[in-house]
């Protein structure tokens, strides 16, 4: 059941703005396909490159995203993460060095001695201030502060907002916390082997330990991803820091966590969800090097959002196998790039549906596809595009609104259906409608039903062979989208407007091959050496040969002499080209000219060899020689078929 909602009128709403929005969108997407992307291709242009006057694509938004990254990283540096740390026991030792310069015992002797003998390093002077007897109180409350807080940061270190859960240090709390670990250590290793968990034993879990999770996760994978955040951050914090500050905050994070009896559970959680999460950066250099000192904590939730930042990139990237426009995450987008990029998403989000809803493509199997109203839209867009580029006021320089003359009427009529000419028997017409309504009535009004459809002979006015060279040539010099543009243009043509012509398309390489009009969407070019104007004129003859046109006629595309022929069903290929593939090509040409064929050779190049071999051609066939700019070839040829066309003159 569709709802909808309604609000009232502001002024600022645009009613045409969806329908301009998805005509936009559809003609972007034909041109893309038209310079020889595949659907899926294509697609992925518009997701990147957005809609000009509608939306930004994902590569201004990463574009954008590099811009933030670079800025957060030429701000901040990671050198002064254990700086506090040093300062405040300083300041301790020296308080207490204070308090026993005012003393003349002997243990104040003593314990000066042990001050000037406490290790340089950090978690070496913590070691031993733990058993130290402090003389000063302020020192000793001072001390103990520090370890508090020390041990709260490197909770938040290791377990980020997990952290909130423990409301104090005591052995109750830090127990339940170890308690939490180790359930969840257990959840991901039965997650590792592929023993679950199940949905409910997540939830029993998040019942029993809840309060350690303020993101309230739903699932488990909801729940991996809170705490591998955190231990992303820490790894990188790490592989961030110089050698030696490593190795000391490596000591000091031992030394606290074995004191708080957390070290393996802990240790544990890292290992499972490196396992877990292979993909994330571990290890990676957070890259800050910039002037202003963080400490660990500030430099963990900076290196969090660059690592968000990150995996941002990557999903805006989309070059991963089998990436999605879904992959990108809307919140992120929002909280790292604001409300106007996250509006552009969703704008991005809709290019399929909406391209789906008109009717273009269609996911078969999890793969993009044309339907054929799309392949009848490209041939549309390919013509307008020729149209356009027609000088107004010449032959062909508009589109054509009709369709052509009809064969000779047979003396027959018929009821009209929908979708026939409406080319009406008028006598039979006013019959019908004077039988339905009755004698005695002055006048007739006319009903669908009433309309009756003069019959006529059937003919093909003309038939044309494209002949479309795909050789390697063709792409390396640049001509193959305009080619290729030019044969959906050119069917559009005679599809809509001359409906009694018959087109077919025939592509040649190494070999010729009949194309179909859905052939045209994926298109490409043959990677192979030769050029068959033998086989492609053979084909040409037997085709035909089968149309009873009074006009038949071949245009022919190339940009090469021939290079190839058959030899039984195998090719022959040879550069530059021997007598014999010279000979059999003119040998089928000849039969061409022969059988009242007639043939327009469009050159994309000219070359001495090919213009010899060309010049040649045409004397035998009676033809007609084009020497075409490629970006004209679809104009040319458009403009040459409507001049010649019987019914398709145009002043």
């Amino acid at each position: 059941m569709s709802r909808y909602r309604y609000s009232r009128w502001d002024g600022t709403q645009d009613p045409l703005r969806d329908l301009d929005t998805l005509d936009r969108v559809v003609d972007a997407f034909a041109d893309r396909m038209l310079s020889g992307m595949s659907a899926e291709r294509a697609m992925q242009r518009l997701f990147d490159e957005g809609l000009a006057g509608r939306f930004s694509g994902l590569d201004r938004m990463r574009e954008r995203l590099r811009d933030l990254m670079e800025q957060r990283r030429n701000e901040s540096s990671l050198g002064g993460a254990l700086d506090e740390l040093r300062d405040r026991l300083d300041e301790i030792v020296a308080t207490e060095r204070a308090e026993l310069s005012d003393a003349a015992d002997d243990d104040a002797r003593f314990q000066e001695m042990l001050l000037d003998e406490l290790p340089s390093d950090t978690a070496g002077q913590i070691r031993e201030l733990g058993d130290y007897p402090f003389r000063s109180e302020a020192a000793a409350q001072e001390f103990a502060s520090l370890m508090g807080d020390l041990r709260r940061q490197m909770l938040d270190a290791y377990l980020g907002q997990v952290a909130d859960g423990v409301r104090s240090m005591t052995d109750e709390d830090l127990g339940d916390l170890k308690d939490m670990l180790a359930d969840l250590n257990r959840l991901m290793e039965q997650h590792r082997v592929g023993d679950g968990p199940s949905q409910q034993e997540f939830d029993d879990f998040m019942a029993k330990h809840g309060q350690y999770f303020p993101e309230n996760p739903q699932t488990f994978e909801e729940l991996l991803d809170v705490m591998a955040r955190r231990a992303e951050a820490m790894s990188r914090f790490m592989a961030s820091l110089s050698p030696e500050q490593r190795a000391e905050l490596q000591a000091l994070a031992e030394e606290l966590m074995g004191d708080m009896d957390l070290s393996w559970e802990v240790s544990r959680l890292n290992a499972n969800l490196r396992d877990l999460m292979p993909a994330l950066n571990w290890d990676r250099r957070a890259g800050l090097e910039g002037d202003r000192q963080l400490g660990m904590a500030e430099a963990l939730g900076e290196i969090e959002q660059l690592s968000a930042m990150e995996q941002l990139d990557a999903s805006l990237r989309q070059d991963y196998p089998g990436a999605s426009i879904e992959d990108v995450d809307p919140e992120r987008v929002r909280q790292l790039l604001g409300e106007d990029a996250a509006r552009d998403l969703d704008e991005l989000r809709e290019i399929e549906r909406m391209l789906s809803e008109s009717g273009m493509v269609s996911r078969q199997g999890g793969r993009l596809e044309l339907t054929p109203k799309a392949i009848r839209k490209l041939g549309e867009r390919a013509l307008r595009t020729v149209f356009e580029r027609l000088e107004l006021g010449r032959a062909g320089s508009h589109e054509i609104h009709s369709a052509g003359g009809f064969g000779e009427p047979t003396g027959q009529s018929r009821p009209w259906q929908f979708g026939d000419p409406f080319r009406l028997d008028l006598q039979a017409t006013l019959r019908n409608a004077v039988l339905r309504e009755g004698p005695g009535v002055g006048q007739v009004a006319l009903h669908p039903d009433d309309f009756e459809l003069a019959e006529a002979e059937n003919r093909t006015a003309t038939a044309t062979i494209l002949l479309l060279d795909m050789s390697r040539s063709m792409p390396l010099r640049g001509h193959w989208e305009h080619a290729r543009r030019m044969a959906f243009a050119l069917h559009s043509l005679v599809t809509s407007q001359f409906p009694e012509d018959r087109l077919h398309i025939i592509g040649f390489s190494d070999y010729a091959r009949v194309l179909t009009p859905n052939d045209l969407t994926s298109l490409e070019f043959e990677p192979v050496y030769g050029t068959n104007y033998e086989h492609a004129f053979r084909l040409a003859g037997r085709l035909l040969a089968k149309e009873g046109a009074t006009n038949r006629q071949i245009l022919l595309v190339t940009d090469g002499e021939p290079t190839a022929h058959l030899v039984g069903d195998q090719v022959f290929f040879a550069w530059p080209p021997e007598r014999e593939t010279i000979e059999k090509t003119m040998t089928e040409a000849a039969r061409l000219a022969k059988g009242g064929v007639t043939m327009n050779i469009f050159m994309l190049e000219d070359e001495p060899r090919l213009v010899h071999f060309i010049d040649r051609l045409a004397q035998l066939v009676q033809g007609r020689v084009f020497t075409v700019d490629d970006r004209d070839l679809g104009a040319t040829v458009v403009r040459d078929y409507v001049r010649n066309s019987p019914r398709g003159r145009v002043g």
